[in-house]
């Protein structure tokens, strides 16, 4: 079958997908019909966020795939800790498990890599090209899209092809003709930055299979992953290097390297890697199920199916082709993780790194929640209503097995990284949407993990605040345990829990405490009840202040989910407004020797680069002010993400940067922690579509343009809605909202 065939038929099943949808879809905006495009897939570009500070997977992989399959290069650091990055094309192999978007580096686990001839062994270093076996990707045959990732490497003259299922990886390997020694080599020692492996094994089954295990110590303190590797010819020798010794056939030590000669036939090279988070059966079992066979074509068409079927969960137009590559891009990468984490009959490693059988739902893993709870998750509840069993089973299982709720747990591990308890508010909106069966079992986890005796909740039960000269970055943790203590007081209430939502609700507003009325922001407090001095809202000391990955700028509007308390610590609405306008008027500069880098997108001493600042410029909206939000909103939209590498502000953070847009630029955010009030923006598409719990949502943007920015008009349904939001009920039901806008600044 040639090329074109393939492509033909491949439009043709896309065709047969969409079609009913877009039929359905093809609406009337005023006199005309709304031109949705037929494949959304042609707007998504994985390049967007590989540069500047995006640090996002780059490679093949399904919907939250277990599998993300993609290259290693050489370098480590901050800029490397997916492993990719644009201004480098180094490559020592394709890993198997990735982080996306994050601030630390792990994973990048079973790292295979075709070579010839003989090599060295190892990570290598750039200046010297026998140093390791590592190659030059050719950038001008480097292809990636959803489902797919292919490349060249230059010096082993070897074209590359990698697709994926949920839980295994595909390989297709194109040797020369004349090739010398053409094998495949298992690096079980590099992993990512910080990750370094402590127990690996691997051995040879039969001349086509192999398995093994690698478990590793790093941001997750015990890491295990079991694998399995079918070839499609045969493994003509097998040699490992364990802790620097040679042996045949199989090896186990700290660092261990295999090399799997193989006898070339006329058909590339195929090789299958079955992932499990329980062990060897069980990776044996995912491979079994899901790719049998050796059908590299069909198994890209599924992956790129399963693509195409996600992201046409949003059907949507804007009036240019780089808002439509931003914002399918943006949804792309908001289905990188939360990923699978369980085998094909429900078997998972749990929190307490024991296995576990079926509980009947798919668990979930890589949960970067001080991020995601602010946007990821509330997409989440409008358009994967299907995974939020999921989402909600994982929770409680994770509560059951580690006492309390994910921090930022991945691969069984809880890291503890990042302030607050961001697992409380994701839990809570599930509830308060209508996601849990067993809201009494959900409210126990999140005030039994609210009421802990650690990471500084317990200074707040004795002074009512975390002081400064108690622990670091204590601004920052309180604030966000104030708002978790919101959200665990607005189930209490629902649940008729009255005597909780008073405590919690009290205990919430600890954020009184911290706000230094002669300055006017969020500050240290002591023991005592002294300030921090010397301070400056414009100092920064990386994760060694009282704030975290900010200033006192930012932190001081950290409030979502007391608005109206924050403006009387001002004294009055035109005070507070004066102070929010000042954000975006004040310099850029941050100060201090070791400022953190995760203050970045600024307009002022607005940080869109990083969390804490994502729903500040929604607060104008919150007080009925649109028109002070929009023009704002709209630079932020325009000039903080682009449909180039470095198209994004900061690190994607596993999702919540581009949800953050994708919402935005439907003209709706959900500012509070919980509950699923989504406050009017600015919207900068034409017409969406969103398959919602009960149908379609429809949204038709009348009058947008540069120019008219200003929300002038809302119905609903036909109605005129004059409220400043959306209640989840409200899209979660479908229906049809219209926003009518204009050039004129108009106060709801």
């Amino acid at each position: 079958m040639t090329i074109d065939m393939r492509k033909q038929i491949f439009s043709t099943l896309i065709a047969l997908f969409i079609l009913p949808f877009t039929i359905a879809c093809s609406k009337q905006v005023g006199e005309e019909a709304v031109d949705f495009p037929e494949d959304v897939l042609t707007y998504v570009d994985p390049w967007i966020g590989t540069g500047g500070h995006g640090h996002v997977f780059v490679g093949a992989s399904v919907p939250w795939g277990m599998v993300q399959l993609g290259p290693t290069g050489i370098p480590e650091g901050w800029d490397w800790v997916s492993g990719y990055h644009v201004s480098d094309s180094t490559i020592i192999g394709f890993s198997h498990t990735h982080m996306s978007g994050t601030g630390i580096g792990d994973l990048l686990d079973v790292t295979v890599m075709p070579v010839t001839g003989e090599v060295t062994l190892g990570r290598g270093t750039e200046d010297d090209p026998n140093s390791g076996h590592w190659s030059y990707s050719d950038r001008s045959r480097e292809v990636v899209r959803p489902g797919f990732y292919g490349t060249h490497l230059l010096r082993y003259d070897v074209d590359v092809e990698l697709t994926a299922t949920t839980r295994v990886g595909l390989h297709r390997y194109t040797f020369p003709k004349d090739a010398d020694r053409p094998a495949v080599v298992f690096d079980l020692v590099n992993g990512g930055n910080w990750d370094k492996p402590t127990d690996v094994q691997i051995r040879r089954v039969d001349d086509h299979r192999i398995e093994g295990y690698r478990r590793s110590t790093g941001w997750a303190k015990d890491q295990k992953v079991y694998f399995v590797a079918e070839f499609s010819e045969p493994i003509s020798d097998f040699e490992v290097t364990s802790d620097g010794e040679m042996s045949k056939d199989e090896g186990q030590g700290a660092n261990v390297y295999a090399r799997a000669d193989v006898a070339l036939g006329e058909k590339p090279l195929m090789v299958k890697v079955a992932l499990s988070p329980t062990g060897i059966e069980g990776a044996w079992k995912n491979m079994e199920s899901e790719l049998p066979g050796w059908d590299f074509e069909k198994t890209k068409e599924q992956a790129t199916n399963s693509w195409a079927e996600e992201l046409g969960k949003i059907r949507m137009t804007a009036g240019s082709n780089e808002t439509m590559r931003v914002f399918y891009t943006a949804l792309y990468h908001t289905m990188i993780a939360p990923s699978v984490f369980a085998d094909v009959d429900g078997a998972y490693m749990g929190a307490d790194l024991e296995v576990h059988g079926d509980p009947g739902f798919t668990t979930r893993t890589t949960f970067s929640l001080w991020d995601t709870y602010r946007a990821a998750h509330p997409l989440m509840t409008l358009i994967h209503t299907d995974h939020m069993e999921d989402m909600v089973g994982t929770f409680l299982n994770i509560y059951d097995e580690q006492g309390k709720l994910p921090v930022w747990h991945f691969y069984g591990n809880e890291t503890n990284t990042m302030v607050g308890n961001p697992g409380i508010p994701v839990l809570a909106d599930a509830v308060l949407k209508g996601f849990v069966e067993d809201e009494e079992r959900a409210y126990a986890a999140m005030k039994n993990s609210a009421m802990l005796d650690e990471r500084g909740q317990n200074y707040r039960k004795e002074y009512g605040y975390i002081p400064y000269d108690k622990m670091v970055e204590s601004v920052a943790y309180d604030l966000e345990y104030a708002l978790a203590d919101w959200a665990v007081a607005q189930v209490a209430q629902k649940l008729g829990h009255t005597e909780d939502y008073n405590y919690f609700l009290e205990r919430s507003k600890s954020y009184r405490h911290l706000f230094d009325p002669e300055t006017g922001f969020m500050r240290g407090k002591s023991v005592a009840g002294k300030w921090n001095e010397p301070f400056s809202p414009f100092h920064s000391s990386h994760r060694d202040d009282d704030y975290c990955e900010g200033n006192a700028w930012q932190y001081t509007f950290l409030v979502p989910h007391d608005v109206e308390g924050l403006v009387q610590l001002f004294g009055d609405e035109e005070l507070f407004l004066e102070k929010l306008d000042s954000l975006f008027t004040v310099p850029s500069e941050i100060e201090g020797e070791n400022t953190s880098p995760d203050i970045s997108g600024m307009i002022g001493q607005f940080a869109h680069g990083n969390e804490p600042s994502h729903h500040i410029l929604y607060l104008y909206s919150m007080l009925g002010h649109q028109e002070k939000a929009a023009p704002l909103l709209r630079q932020v939209m325009n000039d903080l993400y682009h449909d180039q590498p470095d198209g994004l502000s900061g690190n994607e953070d596993v999702g919540q940067m581009s949800a953050w847009y994708i919402l935005s630029a439907m003209g709706f955010y959900q500012s509070e922690p919980a509950g699923g009030r989504y406050y009017f923006g600015s919207p900068i598409i034409d017409a969406a579509d969103l398959k919602v719990r009960d149908g379609v949502f429809e949204i038709r943007v009348h009058n947008n343009s540069e120019g008219n920015i200003y929300i002038q008009k809302v119905e609903l349904n036909g109605a005129e809605h004059s409220k400043r939001w959306l209640d989840y009920e409200e899209i979660a039901s479908g229906g049809r909202l219209d926003i009518h806008m204009g050039d004129k600044p108009n106060r709801w």
